[in-house]
């Protein structure tokens, strides 16, 4: 989820970590213990003058299985749930919106499961995996061909602009 983020015009900083859970500054193996409630997330910092919310969610799309409740693509678990968090009602309303046209936009044949929720504490993960696409190349390509990658350009004209 960081790559497609952290390439576009406006994006200051994308944070991988933890967030909807239960525990204080959880770690890698502690959210992959399904005990803590946590999903894997990005923190996405942007500049609104840039770059609007609503692209961002768009974008968001266009990287997830949105008909999926539990997991993306290789990985697995209610970790990898499909989920976007909001930090007030106009971020909700847009996100909802976005949601609701993917919906009867009769691109996908099964239900978007894709929850929207309150945002919560974010907890940024261990320094190995941050811009894990730039410091595992081999590692991500492998995993984009896991599944994603065929995804987005079957249901997806994914450009610059869209």
């Amino acid at each position: 989820m960081v790559k497609p983020f952290d390439t576009m015009p406006g994006i200051k900083k994308v944070i991988s970590g933890y967030t909807g859970g239960h525990v204080a500054n959880p770690t890698y193996e502690q959210v992959s213990s399904h005990t803590t409630g946590h999903t894997e997330a990005v923190k996405v910092i942007f500049d609104p003058e840039a770059i609007s919310y609503k692209r961002l969610v768009q974008i968001y799309w266009q990287q997830t299985d949105p008909t999926d409740a539990m997991g993306q693509f290789q990985d697995r678990g209610d970790n990898y749930r499909p989920v976007i968090f909001v930090k007030d009602d106009v971020q909700r309303k847009i996100a909802e919106a976005s949601r609701n046209a993917l919906a009867e936009s009769g691109m996908f044949d099964d239900p978007i499961v894709t929850k929207i929720e309150d945002a919560k504490p974010f907890y940024p993960a261990e320094p190995e995996h941050q811009q894990f696409y730039k410091k595992n190349p081999l590692r991500f390509q492998m995993e984009e061909a896991g599944g994603r990658a065929k995804f987005v350009k079957t249901h997806w004209k994914v450009n610059k602009t869209n």
